[in-house]
């Protein structure tokens, strides 16, 4: 069983038309601006925002689109520029688009891109901008030499083949738990792999249990997510081997008997 859980866009229309014909709270004054926050992966549900339906949404009621690609960058996408190449946006489409540096980079720190009106109105009110310190010069060149080997501007076609090697790890993972009886939450496409685990005492117990096993996963229980829905969520890698991933996937299986959280068998 495949489980998606994607942002509702009926609903968001929904929200956009009550915004815009009742106004502010107290006063019903018209909004001065409308903001759409989304993630491209939800880092929590693992499904992928269905980013053309928003972008018509944001352009037919004249709103803004704020895009966070922390998950999505370097991870989506033919040569992983993220969620807008996956769906083909234009991303001049996206008025605030946001990442990070700390995954498909391997460094620290993040980016946010938009309008030079923006960007230079961040750096003068930002107080990132203003009271933290500067990135270091190895982590920026850690930042750039990831760049140029995942858009191939280093000589070699290594991006490509790890984005290949991503994509072909995620659909076979999440293939394997769903044939074993687990229910897997997002798309497969996704990289972020929520497993549902339901009771909150063993969404503990099987990160316990995995972790001496020295396969490291996270626990989403209440109020992350709802007292019915606690689940794991494991993270692939392009770097992980076929054999890693069975390994990983037969200790997950030997775990799901003895907790009981194969719900679809």
């Amino acid at each position: 069983m495949n489980k998606t859980i994607l942002p509702d866009i009926d609903d968001l229309e929904e929200k956009l038309r009550e915004a815009i014909t009742s106004g502010r709270p107290r006063t019903h004054w018209p909004w001065r601006k409308i903001l759409i926050i989304v993630e491209g992966i939800y880092s929590m549900e693992g499904s992928i925002v269905k980013l053309l339906d928003v972008v018509r949404l944001k352009k037919k009621y004249g709103a803004y689109l704020y895009l966070d690609e922390a998950h999505s960058m370097g991870a989506l996408g033919r040569t992983g520029r993220g969620v807008t190449e996956y769906w083909g946006v234009d991303p001049r489409d996206v008025d605030i688009m946001m990442g990070t540096f700390t995954k498909s980079f391997g460094a620290f720190g993040g980016y946010i891109a938009g309008s030079k009106r923006l960007i230079d109105h961040l750096r003068a009110y930002s107080y990132s901008t203003t009271y933290a310190c500067s990135m270091s010069a190895p982590v920026a060149q850690q930042v750039i030499s990831s760049m140029k080997i995942i858009m191939g501007e280093d000589g070699t076609n290594t991006g490509k083949l790890r984005i290949m090697r991503l994509a072909t790890n995620v659909r076979y993972f999440r293939k394997r738990l769903r044939e074993m009886g687990f229910i897997v939450y997002g798309d497969d496409d996704s990289a972020v792999v929520p497993l549902l685990v339901c009771v909150p005492g063993k969404a503990q117990a099987i990160m316990e249990e995995l972790f001496e096993r020295n396969i490291a996963c996270v626990a989403g229980i209440f109020p992350a997510t709802s007292i019915t829905t606690g689940r794991t969520r494991i993270c692939i890698s392009a770097a992980h081997t076929r054999e890693m991933l069975d390994t990983v996937l037969g200790s997950i299986s030997e775990v799901g008997d003895r907790l009981q959280l194969k719900y679809s068998l």
